[in-house]
């Protein structure tokens, strides 16, 4: 292959990034447990000291997102003005599913509604009525439009610089309007965002593993270990290489339809299976409640009560951390399926269809649990948390069957997962490439299958969670820096087209009041012409009647006796006249 090729070209960051994993990992072998003790020191000092900054910053995002759909900027597309999207709707929502959501779905589809009914609520008693709306509300806060705005406006600042501007697909590239993104301040955005995507994937397969290694020992008789959850993600690991080399038109797209297939079935055995009408209720209830009281939500830090704070900074400041961690990733991804549609178009159909979807999920499956939990039909809440959803399953018809197809689904979410991230991880680190080579994808796959693991053995998921809210602290600030480079690009183009604009009325002006002096004169000259032709056509017609009227007094005056021959002839008359008498 030509050395050139910009597939195989390597950008210096991913040795930085090398060295940086090589020594995470050797430390979390080494010393797992002085790696938890620091992650867990920094996670517990970026909440505490900048909680407030998380919900603000967030939800900045959300109102970014509401601007582009109802300003100007909405026409624009992520692209060339003659783009047009590659993927149908049904594809496309897909890719954003499947992508976005993930193994999270699964993971705390069951757990979360369980987990703020039963475990600890966030402001009343746990085990009411009470507590269950208030459980739904804040799974609809933690899995609705504020993280999804998230991954909107990095795919947006992605799409538009790569497919409109013809910039590299780079972090770094958004900022251009900003900084030298081939500088020493570009390159480290890079990295920083390189460790953002691998914290977030790292922590979604570690969840992934953990779930599986928790319902295979729900099913049988093996114990949740490490070493299963290792052997999982081997496994998987090898699948999701294997998917990866058959580039992203072949393995994601089917990976994607077929996670779409799976989930769709799995909601409609909630729906006919579980509790239906509670939960149809429980939806139609919470979201109203969730749309009401959500710029309360978006800003809610409880300063004065110590147990909702360190609540918040377990639940919500978890979520946002979460979803930033994965917004190079998912954003990468997103802004690549996207290409040729409108801004406005973008952002309503990322945050409101997944959105939208994620809520009668959820409503289903934890309202199937809440309703368990309450009847006494099983003690959910004393499970752990990757054994939630098959302690749900339990309680329904067909429980061993869903149960190992729950399973493959997770795993099926954890290959796409994976695959996608290596895609992701692959073009960052080829200055942009949208069709970056094999070995390198395959290197990132390791090294991310590696991360995760030794998260897992240094803290298991409290590790996991505690390295990403971390890691998303920074990268919060580099998204601040790319609306404003967005918003700044915009404006320029705004401008630029504001200008062209009134050149071409200016020139449009002219060309009306030329057409219009031309026409003005173009009139006169045909008046002239017509009375011009109108004095001619009376001077031939008088010229005409002139010479008729010659011609008549000469025939009359042909016709007329002579008077010397008249003289004799009226004198005889007159004789015979006078005889008579």
């Amino acid at each position: 292959m030509n050395s050139n090729d910009t597939r195989t070209k390597i950008d210096p960051v991913f040795y930085w990034v090398l060295g940086i994993l090589l020594i995470f990992i050797v430390v979390g072998i080494s010393a797992p447990a002085r790696l938890e003790a620091i992650t867990a020191a920094a996670q517990a000092f970026i909440a505490d000291r900048f909680g407030w900054y998380y919900l603000i910053v967030v939800t900045f995002f959300l109102l970014v997102c509401l601007f582009f759909i109802f300003s100007p900027y909405g026409k624009i597309r992520l692209g060339k003005d003659e783009d047009r999207p590659e993927y149908s709707y049904l594809t496309w929502f897909a890719f954003l599913f499947s992508a976005g959501l993930g193994v999270g779905l699964l993971f705390f589809g069951a757990a979360e509604p369980i987990a703020h009914y039963a475990v600890s609520s966030p402001t009343v008693e746990e085990g009411t009525g009470a507590a269950a709306l208030e459980s739904m509300k804040y799974v609809f806060l933690h899995w609705g439009f504020h993280g999804w705005a998230i991954y909107a406006i990095v795919a947006i600042c992605l799409a538009y610089f790569n497919f409109r501007k013809e910039q590299p697909g780079l972090i770094s590239a958004a900022l251009s309007p900003l900084i030298n993104p081939n500088g020493f301040f570009g390159k480290t955005i890079d990295v920083i965002a390189i460790i953002a995507t691998l914290s977030g994937i790292a922590t979604t397969l570690g969840f992934g593993a953990a779930q599986m290694n928790g319902g295979i020992s729900f099913l049988t008789n093996l114990e949740n270990s490490f070493m299963l959850q290792l052997a999982i993600i081997v496994v998987i690991t090898v699948l999701f290489l294997i998917s990866a080399s058959t580039g992203l038109d072949k393995g994601i797209r089917i990976l994607s339809i077929v996670n779409m297939t799976l989930v769709v079935l799995m909601l409609l055995f909630f729906a006919v299976f579980g509790a239906t009408m509670y939960s149809l209720n429980l939806f139609t209830n919470t979201l109203g409640q969730y749309i009401q009281s959500l710029p309360e939500l978006s800003f809610t830090i409880a300063p004065n009560s110590a147990e909702h704070r360190a609540w918040i900074n377990a639940w919500t400041l978890f979520y946002w951390a979460w979803w930033m961690a994965w917004s190079p990733y998912v954003g990468t991804f997103i802004a690549r399926v996207s290409r040729g549609r409108t801004l406005r178009e973008f952002v309503i159909g990322v945050l409101l269809v997944p959105s939208l979807l994620g809520f009668v999920w959820f409503s289903f499956l934890g309202g199937t649990s809440i309703a368990a939990e309450s009847s006494g039909a099983a003690a959910i809440s004393t499970l752990a948390d990757e054994e939630m959803l098959f302690g749900v399953l339990s309680t329904m018809p067909f429980s061993t069957i869903t149960s190992f197809i729950t399973i493959f689904l997770i795993a099926v979410f954890f290959i796409t997962s994976a695959d996608s991230a290596t895609f992701v991880l692959g073009s960052q680190s080829t200055k942009g490439s949208l069709n970056p080579a094999n070995k390198i994808k395959i290197t990132w796959g390791l090294l991310m299958s590696a991360t995760a693991a030794v998260l897992l053995y240094s803290g298991g998921l409290q590790a996991l969670q505690n390295t990403m809210i971390v890691v998303a602290f920074p990268f919060s600030i580099i998204i601040v820096l790319m609306v404003i480079s967005l918003l700044k690009a915009l404006r320029q183009e705004r401008l630029k087209e504001q200008v062209k604009e009134r050149r071409l009325r200016r020139e449009l002006v002219e060309l009306r009041n030329f057409k219009n002096k031309h026409e003005r004169e173009e009139k006169k000259r045909l008046k002239q012409e017509q009375k011009k032709t109108a004095q001619t056509c009376r001077a031939k017609k008088q010229s005409s009647e002139n010479q008729t009227t010659k011609k008549e007094r000469l025939t009359i005056d042909t016709d007329k006796p002579s008077p010397i021959k008249q003289r004799p002839a009226f004198a005889g008359l007159h004789f015979i006249f006078k005889s008579l008498k």
